[in-house]
């Protein structure tokens, strides 16, 4: 599946990413996990309480799970910073592998959106939670072993390069290319 990056190569694309608007960004890409393996890009989607990410997986149930069973609220969204993926997939074609429901161009770093902090995305309002995301072997197998480590390593884990987790707060649409903007 293409070429992988070196460790140089994603080093030398992070002030990019980190040069990621803090207050006003961007939908770039919607996707759902409809099964395990299988990645839909969408141009628009519902996101509820009840349903996550209309279309993903989540809903049928999760690695994540209340004490009743049930897919726990605060991995309902999975999100990545829209440069990063683009960097490590090198080709938009390829984003969608990274199996993350909305990538967008903000900055996800803590000091900016810490766990609690609200955004306006579309029609929803979704919610930062405390959930660390981390990089898996599927990640790996996708985009090499190099992505893993600059995504889970110290730095990368300390900039939330591998993405953040949400709740819905706010049912509504998203469509991509919509603002996404702090709640406060």
């Amino acid at each position: 599946m293409g070429n992988h990056l070196t460790r140089a190569e994603l080093h030398a694309g992070l002030a990019h990413i980190l040069d990621s608007p803090r207050d006003d960004g961007v939908l770039e890409a919607i996707v759902i996990r409809p099964e395990p393996g299988l990645r839909q890009d969408l141009q628009s989607c519902e996101i509820s309480l009840a349903g996550g990410t209309h279309g993903d997986r989540w809903a049928k149930g999760c690695w994540k799970t209340t004490e009743d069973g049930k897919p726990h609220p605060d991995v309902q969204i999975c999100i990545m910073n829209a440069r990063c993926i683009a960097l490590l997939a090198q080709e938009r074609e390829r984003w969608a592998l990274a199996g993350d429901n909305l990538l967008i161009d903000l900055d996800l770093r803590p000091e900016n959106l810490p766990p609690g902090q609200r955004l306006r995305i579309g029609t929803a309002v979704i919610e930062i939670t405390a959930v660390k995301h981390a990089g898996c072997a599927g990640f790996a197998e996708r985009y090499g072993q190099s992505a893993v480590v600059f995504v889970n390593a110290r730095k990368g884990s300390a900039l939330r390069l591998r993405g953040v987790y949400a709740r819905v707060v706010e049912d509504g649409r998203v469509t991509a290319g919509d603002r996404v903007v702090k709640v406060t």
